[in-house]
C-alpha cells in the first residue's frame, strides 16, 4: 500500500484475511449474537444462542465462527473464543497491559454510581448471585460485576444449590478499602431504604465469610 491506496492487484491489509474467512451472518443475527455475548458472564453454548435467536444450531455455529474470524482479521480489541462448551467475548491478549492499567490500583478510577450500588447489594446480601443483584437493582449488572471482580472488590463464593448459579461475596480488600475489620461493622442502611429494597437486603448484613 502507498499513501493509503492499495497497490494494483493487491487487497488492502486485513481484507485478504476477511476474504478467506467464512461470510459474515446477516445483520440481524450478528447483532443478536453480539448483544447476548456482551452481557454473558460465562461461555454460552451454541444451543442456547440458537434458542434465543430462534435460528438452527448449525446456522448459529457457522455465524459464531465467522464473527470470531472477522474480529481477528479486523484486529479488534476483543476476540470471540469457543471455550468450556460455549462462546464468550474476551479482551485480546495484546491489550492486557492497558486493561490492567485501567482496572488496576496503579490508575485510580472512581467507581461509577452503578458499580457502587451493585457493590452495596453484594455487601449486604452476600453470598448472592448475579441474577439476585440484577433483580434488586432492576437492571442487568453483569458488566458491573465483572469490573468489581477485576478490581478485587468481590469474589466467587461457591454456587447456589437449587439453580447452580455462581455466588459472590465481598473480599478482604473491600473491607480494607472501607477501613472495616469485619462485615458486621457495615452501617445499618435500613432507615434509608425503600420498603422493597429493605426486604431484599434483609438477612444479608453481616453474613459469615
Amino acid at each position: 500500500m502507498d499513501n493509503g491506496q492499495a497497490a494494483e492487484g493487491r487487497q488492502p491489509e486485513g481484507e485478504s484475511a476477511l476474504a478467506s474467512a467464512a461470510p459474515l451472518p446477516d445483520l440481524g443475527l450478528r447483532m443478536s449474537l453480539e448483544a447476548v455475548l456482551l452481557v454473558a458472564d460465562e461461555p454460552v453454548p451454541d444451543e442456547t444462542l440458537a434458542d434465543v435467536t430462534q435460528q438452527p444450531v448449525p446456522v448459529v455455529t457457522a455465524a459464531l465462527r465467522a464473527l470470531a474470524a472477522s474480529y481477528t482479521a479486523e484486529r479488534r480489541g476483543f476476540d470471540l473464543r469457543e471455550v468450556a462448551g460455549g462462546w464468550r467475548l474476551y479482551t485480546r491478549d495484546e491489550c492486557a497491559a492497558v486493561v490492567e492499567r485501567f482496572v488496576g490500583d496503579g490508575h485510580e478510577i472512581r467507581l461509577t454510581q452503578a458499580a457502587l450500588e451493585t457493590l452495596a447489594v453484594v455487601a449486604y446480601r452476600q453470598p448472592v448471585s448475579r441474577a439476585r443483584v440484577s433483580a434488586v437493582r432492576g437492571v442487568n449488572c453483569d458488566g458491573v460485576m465483572r469490573t468489581l471482580l477485576l478490581r478485587g472488590l468481590v469474589e466467587e463464593a461457591g454456587t447456589e444449590t437449587e439453580s447452580g448459579a455462581t455466588l459472590f461475596r465481598t473480599t478482604g480488600y473491600f473491607l480494607e478499602r472501607l477501613g472495616l475489620a469485619r462485615l458486621s461493622d457495615l452501617p445499618d442502611l435500613t432507615q434509608f431504604l425503600p420498603d422493597r429494597l429493605d426486604e431484599e437486603l434483609d438477612g444479608g448484613h453481616g453474613a459469615a465469610r
